[in-house]
Formats: structure tokens, sequence, C-alpha cells
């Protein structure tokens, strides 16, 4: 009884201090934006949204990431894999002029697909997780260029017919993005630890073996893992667009690593078999939070991923001393 109070004491310390490291950075950038560029203030609110804007779509990656680690796996084709969708959906509408509810459909389609090619290849197939998600890295990045014979997608910016799709990013000063991010955690977060399946994906990771011993059908959930993954991030493709809306081919790979960052950051496992939903999310915030406070001293973008880069080997350091430490 000590020990499961101990645990549910650290994982509440946990999330509180997620909490406070994203009060602090955005503190610190208040603090040091006015004395790197004088007269900039970075407690606006046009640079909350901008970097809710940026947190959105990294957000939806990331929750869907978070099952595929929680089995022990990797995908690193999620970053192409958003933005094949949203560009074979975007063609769709400016070129084949479909009807914008059903190019939203088709970039969850896209994803979607992509999903089940991984799951496929890795739960039945046995084929490596890192090198399914490579080879369909480089196949996304390939179809979307195909598709649109390598140009770039603009979709309809706001105010001009079509463009109601914009209202999911903010419908007038309320960041309703966010809103529908939070209820996707919520059910991420429910279906994750509060249903049988979703146990039985974190219980691949933990020990797939037993998993497969007791009778249940690991195929079947790890395949799981990897389609909800590759929904999501067809569903991080109209946050994509709402907030940037041109897309260009044969990009996204930076995308993955923020991604799983913020997932890592968060408290999943990489060993797989612990996950931590509510973590994922403040990561998310906190890797779009450094995006906006680095531009905003002026700095380029490479510190970011410096940066992210840094915090990944941190957060994989501090997660195999804990796994050494309960073996």
């Amino acid at each position: 009884m000590k020990n499961k109070l101990k645990q549910k004491s650290v994982v509440d310390f946990n999330k509180f201090g997620l909490l406070i490291v994203l009060v602090v950075i955005y503190l610190l950038f208040g603090i040091l934006t006015p004395i790197f560029k004088p007269g900039s203030n970075f407690f606006q609110f046009s640079r909350i949204l901008s970097a809710l804007n940026y947190a959105y779509f990294i957000g939806f990656l990331a929750l869907g990431v978070t099952f595929v680690i929680s089995t022990g796996g990797i995908d690193f084709s999620i970053g192409p894999v958003m933005f094949a969708s949203a560009l074979i959906a975007g063609q769709c509408l400016v070129y084949y002029k479909l009807p914008l509810w059903l190019c939203l459909i088709i970039a969850c389609v896209v994803g979607l697909l992509f999903g089940i090619l991984n799951g496929y290849m890795v739960a039945y197939r046995f084929l490596p997780s890192f090198v399914t998600s490579m080879a369909s890295m480089q196949i996304a990045k390939g179809l979307g260029s195909v598709f649109t014979r390598t140009q770039s997608v603009t979709w309809p910016p706001r105010g001009e017919p079509n463009s109601w799709f914009r209202n999911l990013i903010k419908f007038g000063s309320v960041p309703t993005g966010l809103i529908l991010l939070m209820v996707t955690a919520l059910i991420c977060g429910f279906f994750l630890f509060r249903t049988k399946p979703g146990r039985y994906i974190l219980c691949l990771g933990s020990n797939k073996e037993a998993v497969r011993l007791s009778g249940v059908s690991t195929k079947k959930w790890e395949m799981l893992a990897f389609v909800i993954c590759g929904l999501l991030a067809g569903v991080a493709s109209i946050f994509y667009v709402g907030a940037y809306a041109t897309v260009q081919p044969g990009l996204g790979d930076a995308f993955n690593n923020e991604a799983i960052a913020a997932c890592v950051m968060g408290g999943t496992s990489m060993a797989g078999g612990k996950a931590s939903i509510f973590g994922t999310f403040i990561g998310a915030l906190i890797i779009a939070l450094l995006q906006e406070g680095i531009l905003a001293l002026g700095f380029s973008i490479s510190y970011q991923y410096v940066l992210t880069g840094l915090i990944v080997l941190i957060a994989v350091i501090i997660d195999s001393k804990k796994n050494i430490k309960s073996v």
C-alpha cells in the first residue's frame, strides 16, 4: 500500500514539475525578450496564440506517437505523413475542387492508411518499427510530392470561401484548437488507462511475451497503436494548415523529433510500458513555447533543434536510470 502511495506521489510530482517548467520558461522568455530585442513584449496575447498554433499539430502528433512508444516501438514517419495528408487533401480541395468536408476526411484517411501500413508491417510481418517507419517516411514524402507535382499547396485563407475549417484553430479570439487538443488528450488518456485495449497496449511495452503467453492477441493491439498514431497524424495535418496555410512537399522530418521529445519529456518511457498523456500534452506546450521564445529573442530556429535534442537526451538518460533502478 505504501509503495502505491509513493508511486502515485511521484507521478503527481512529475506532473506538477512539468507545469512549473512550463511557467518558468514562459517567464524567462518574458524577461529576456526586452533585453535582446528592446521594445518587444513576450507577454502579449498574440505571442501566446502564435505558440499555440505550433502546439496544436505537435500535440496531436505527440499524442499519437505516445501509443506507439508505449508498446516499445517508434514511429519516425509522423511528420512526413502529416505533410502528405495536408498536401493530398489540399490538392483535392484546390485543384480537384472537392468539398472541404470531404478533403478534411481525406486528410484523416491518408494518415490512417499509413498507420495501417506501419502497424501491419510491425505487428504481422515482424519488421522493426524503426525500419518500417523510416520506409514510410520516404513513401510519405514521395507520395505528397508526386500527387502535387512537387508544387506547394495553399489552403484557403481566413475570410475566403471554404475557410471555415480555420475556426477549429481560433474562433474570434478564442483558441478553439487548445480546447480540441485538450478533449483529444482526455479521450486518449481514458482509452489508454481505462480500457482493456489501452491496458493491453501498455502491457506490450512491459512484457510482450508474457502478454502473448496469457492468450492475448498481441498483433492486434500492437497494430492498433500504430493505427491511432497514423490517424492522429492525419488530424494534425488539419491543424497545421489551419495555422500556416501553405504546405511544401518533402518536409516534415523535424516534427518527428519534436513530437517524440514532447512524449519523452512528459514521462513516456522509450522502453515502453509507461506513458503519460498529461505529460505529453504539457510537453507539446513546452516545445511550442521554446520555438516561439527562441524566435522572439531573434535567434535562428536552429537553436530550437539544439535545445530539443538536448531535452530528448536528458529525458532518455533520466528514464534509463529509472529503469535500471526498477530492475
